[in-house]
């Protein structure tokens, strides 16, 4: 599903991964993380695929925003479980979201 985001300036943070290994574990995870994301002051929405590389880019109204869910504990505790458990490489980047267009059918 698109994120239905607000009209820019906005800020997207682009996970990209690659797993080790498929861990059931990791789905429970993943979903729980999804759903704790969404309750974050500042969250806009996300959109995540996953084929042999992990992408997941989640929107923040702000930088203050991303930093607080950086530091929120559960998420902590799952990106300690990623770096020992479920990932062979992850690169964060964090943008700033200029200008957004798009289009969809009814």
């Amino acid at each position: 599903m698109i994120a239905n985001t607000p009209s820019p300036p906005y800020y997207a943070v682009i996970f990209t991964s690659v797993r080790k290994d498929h861990d059931p574990a990791y789905e429970a995870m993943a979903q729980k993380m999804a759903q704790l994301a969404a309750q974050q002051p500042g969250y806009l929405g996300m959109e995540s695929a996953r084929e042999a590389v992990g992408i997941t880019v989640s929107y923040w109204q702000d930088e203050a925003s991303i930093k607080a869910w950086k530091q929120q504990v559960d998420h902590q505790v799952a990106q300690q479980k990623g770096r020992q458990n479920w990932y062979s490489a992850y690169q964060v980047r964090v943008a700033r979201v200029e200008r957004a267009y798009g289009f969809s059918k009814p």
